[in-house]
């Protein structure tokens, strides 16, 4: 199974839980960002990896490390830090 780094934080791996607890926050800010996904495209990711990143492929192909490179940052801006707070 693949993993990216935008489910790495310091060497684990966001779990489904995880992925599926953000799902709502990160979808938003998504389709914000990266227009091409549909709500249909969202409601069938929901919050499912794999899913994720097929999509990712079937929209963005070449542009496909870039929106990763995005996704991993709004990861690490979205995981508490050190001290237990959330990043803005």
């Amino acid at each position: 199974m693949l993993r990216l780094q935008f489910l790495q934080r310091k060497g684990d791996y966001m779990n489904a839980d995880e992925l599926k607890g953000k799902w709502m926050q990160f979808k938003g800010d998504l389709k914000q960002q990266w227009g091409k996904f549909t709500d249909d495209d969202l409601q069938q990711i929901e919050g499912n990896y794999d899913k994720f990143v097929g999509k990712v492929q079937e929209r963005y192909g070449e542009k496909k490390s870039e929106l990763m490179k995005w996704a991993d940052h709004w990861h690490q801006t979205w995981t508490p830090d050190a001290v237990g707070t959330k990043a803005p």
